[in-house]
């Protein structure tokens, strides 16, 4: 393996990390690739390692100041890109990059912090293995009625409650019935391209949810979820996100008018899965979560 703090303009560290989940091969993977504070890379090339990873998210953390490595330095650059451009905003690229600087740099503070698109995202290493992330908390604005061809285009036949659109976030939320069961909500298949017509504008991606109810919506240690969520962005190359932690940052307060709370625990019901706990606080949230390291490699470039 390269060094982790490697001066070599060939070979960079890349790590892939299952995020919001405690197994390897669930949730959601990103890979990270570490760039030193004097490396040369465009944006052009990042996009091109993201493409060639072909992952939801490729995160890239850079050392700020000369003489920080990966190990001691407290703040750090991060963007985010998809298979197909650069995002503002990635939970669970966020939280990867963060499970290797804590567990494979070693990194020695609790708390590290990334300066991104997104202003100033910190997140904290807990006791139990946990991370946890402070993101944005995004209002939203209701558009039932507004874009029903793009609701039909998930939704079929299921019975919807409300449309809301998030402008900051560029997210539509679609919240189902209580009466839509889990099994009603995971088997929603949804086709890419019809999303893209129905939807031309200025787009990152759907957000599904519905709330939790029944013995089919606990966890494997029998706690019980508050709601069930799923994601959709092929504006950005991604037809179906395994689990999205930036979309809590509409979810949550959107569930807290409805819940009457403002501590949650989520499920994201896609094929890998992978559990969220939200807490909003004021116009933040603070996500956390688990996250596991399965690839440590070499980037050669």
């Amino acid at each position: 393996m390269a060094n982790l703090n490697s001066e070599s303009p060939k070979v960079l560290p890349l790590f892939i990390a299952d995020a919001f989940t405690k197994r390897p091969f669930c949730g959601n993977p990103a890979a990270v690739c570490l760039l030193p504070s004097n490396y040369p890379i465009d944006n052009d090339t990042k996009q091109k390692i993201a493409a060639e990873m072909n992952l939801s998210e490729t995160a890239f953390p850079k050392v700020i100041k000369e003489g920080d490595t990966f190990q001691n330095g407290t703040r750090f650059v991060l963007q985010w890109f998809t298979p197909k451009c650069e995002v503002p905003l990635c939970g669970h690229a966020t939280m990867a990059t963060s499970a290797v600087l804590f567990s494979e740099c070693v990194n020695e503070s609790e708390v590290v912090e990334f300066e991104t698109l997104s202003g100033i995202l910190k997140v904290r290493k807990l006791p139990d293995n946990r991370i946890e992330m402070d993101f944005p908390a995004y209002e939203h604005k209701s558009v039932m009625g507004k874009c029903d061809e793009l609701v039909k285009a998930i939704a079929k036949d299921l019975p919807v409650q409300d449309v809301v659109f998030c402008s900051s976030a560029k997210m539509y939320l679609i919240q189902f019935n209580d009466n839509v069961t889990r099994k009603q909500f995971e088997e929603i298949k949804v086709n890419g391209s019809e999303l893209l017509a129905a939807e031309r504008g200025d787009v990152i991606g759907v957000i599904v949810t519905v709330k939790a109810s029944g013995k089919d919506c606990t966890d494997e240690e029998g706690k019980s979820y508050d709601f069930l969520s799923r994601f959709f962005a092929p504006w950005v190359g991604v037809v179906e996100d395994p689990v999205c932690g930036s979309s809590h940052c509409v979810l949550a307060p959107y569930w807290a008018k409805i819940l009457n709370k403002t501590d949650f625990y989520g499920r994201f019901c896609s094929s890998r899965g992978g559990d969220i706990h939200i807490q909003l606080v004021d116009d933040r949230i603070l996500l956390s979560g688990h996250a596991a390291v399965v690839v440590k490699g070499q980037l050669h470039i």
